[in-house]
């Protein structure tokens, strides 16, 4: 067999547990999912999970970073807008997708399981950071706007809305909460101006 399509279908078989695992980790927790039920979900058998994860330790961690792959590559926009954009997507997907719905619940709860991986929250700050720096170059920042405080405050916003409304059985008002939180934030992010042209519908989560 010719190694790109070989290669290929590894990806795919990578894929398919991935979402096996998010499927059996959001009905059963992480204590509650084994490795054969993920096996199970993936279309797989056992052996395939073990050669591409050593463990369920691994394939939670695997599933907390998949993250930004399922958000980031469908944003169209720039500047602010587009951190606006990510937190709609992130609202969407949590509702429509199993792998952000286990991602989002591991990364929560994985100090309970002793997982230590607080590489993704991270991750999204610095990403947060670094966008809100180019909308700064383009001028779209309120003077004394610090884009630090900003992206550690859009982490934690973001991580305790999910988790209230995930608690109160409110998970389809996310994209609601996420556009009071926008609300709230820019006057205090942004000029007049910029905040005046911004899209905060919800609907473009899904868009």
């Amino acid at each position: 067999m010719p190694a790109e399509p070989k290669q290929q279908r590894a990806l795919k078989t990578r894929d398919d547990i991935l979402r096996g695992a998010a499927l059996a980790f959001e009905d059963f927790g992480y204590k509650g999912a084994s490795m054969r039920e993920i096996a199970a979900r993936s279309g797989v058998t056992l052996g395939a999970v073990y050669f591409h994860f050593a463990g369920k330790q691994e394939l939670a961690r695997a599933v907390i970073l998949a993250q930004p792959d399922v958000m980031v590559p469908k944003l169209q926009s720039v500047g602010i807008q587009r951190l606006v954009d990510l937190t709609l997507v992130w609202a969407h997907e949590i509702n429509a997708n199993p792998v952000m719905r286990a991602a989002v619940r591991l990364a929560v709860e994985q100090q309970a399981h002793g997982i230590e991986e607080d590489t993704s929250f991270q991750e999204w700050e610095v990403l947060f950071r670094k966008w809100l720096e180019e909308a700064r170059d383009e001028g779209e920042l309120a003077p004394g706007a610090s884009t630090g405080a900003v992206a550690e405050f859009m982490v934690g916003a973001m991580t305790g809305m999910q988790h209230h409304a995930r608690l109160t059985g409110k998970i389809n008002t996310l994209g609601d909460r996420v556009v009071r939180m926008w609300q709230l934030l820019l006057p205090g992010l942004t000029t007049p101006d910029v905040a005046a042209r911004l899209d905060l519908d919800p609907r473009r989560g899904a868009a």
